[in-house]
C-alpha cells in the first residue's frame, strides 16, 4: 500500500532555495547620457503613437479634432526623428570621448615581435665576434 507521503518522496524535505538567483549581464550598461536619450526617445516615440492612432480615429469618426491631431502628429514625428537621432549621436560623441580603447589585435601584435626579433637578429649578426662579446660582459 502507498500513503499520503509516497507521492512526494522525490521532494526534498527542506529544501531552501532562493527567490531568485543573480546572473551576470549579458551587455554592459549604456551610458549615463546614452541612456538618458534613449528613454526621452522611447517616450516621445510612444506619444507619437499614440497621436497617430487619435488622429486616424478621429478621421474615421469624422470629427473636428481630426485635423488639428493630423498636425500635432506631423509634427510629432519631426521630433521623435529628432529624438532617435540625437540617441545615435550621442552615442557616438560618447564613444568618441570615452569609449575608444586601442589595443592592437594579436596579429598586430604578432608581427611586431616578428619584426623585433628579426631586427634584433639582424644586429647580433652584423656586429663582430669580439665586439658580441664585449657586450655580453666578457673580460676583454
Amino acid at each position: 500500500m502507498h500513503d499520503a507521503m509516497d507521492k512526494d518522496r522525490d521532494i526534498p524535505a527542506r529544501a531552501v532555495r532562493p527567490l531568485w538567483t543573480e546572473e551576470p549581464a549579458r551587455r554592459r550598461r549604456l551610458p549615463d547620457p546614452v541612456r538618458t536619450a534613449a528613454v526621452r526617445a522611447v517616450i516621445i516615440v510612444a506619444v507619437t503613437l499614440v497621436q497617430a492612432m487619435v488622429a486616424v480615429l478621429c478621421t474615421f469618426a469624422g470629427s473636428w479634432f481630426a485635423f488639428p491631431a493630423v498636425l500635432a502628429t506631423v509634427a510629432s514625428t519631426v521630433v521623435a526623428t529628432w529624438g532617435v537621432l540625437d540617441v545615435w549621436v550621442t552615442r557616438q560623441v560618447w564613444n568618441q570621448r570615452y569609449g575608444v580603447v586601442s589595443r592592437p589585435s594579436s596579429t598586430a601584435r604578432e608581427l611586431r615581435r616578428q619584426r623585433r626579433e628579426a631586427r634584433r637578429a639582424g644586429r647580433v649578426t652584423s656586429r663582430p665576434a669580439a665586439e658580441r662579446g664585449r657586450a655580453r660582459g666578457a673580460a676583454a
